[in-house]
């Protein structure tokens, strides 16, 4: 893989059966956004755009790394906000037991 196509810093996301996983480029982005089995929102349809674009030069991998990031936010995926997410409702489900 051409090291320009690397992302300065990684994004942490859950993938499968909630394992946490580092998508440290464009490519791998890409690659998620293609197998993503959920619905295509517009924040998915904006960082397929500009991955897609990245891998061909014409935007910017950070861009690319934002827009993932975006998109991994709004699906909950986000590693950090989704353990947050998770503490939150195991924390609510035993107060309210």
């Amino acid at each position: 893989m051409r090291p320009e196509l690397f992302f300065s810093k990684p994004v942490p996301v859950f993938v499968g059966m909630g394992f946490p996983r580092d998508i440290v480029s464009v490519v791998e982005a890409y690659e998620m956004l293609n197998e993503w089995p959920g619905s295509r929102s517009p924040t998915f349809t904006a960082a397929l755009c500009v991955c897609q674009s990245a891998l061909v030069g014409d935007k910017d991998v950070e861009t690319a790394r934002i827009a993932f990031e975006a998109f991994a936010l709004a699906r909950g995926i986000l590693a950090p906000d989704a353990l947050e997410v998770a503490a939150a409702r195991a924390a609510d489900e035993w107060l309210t037991a």
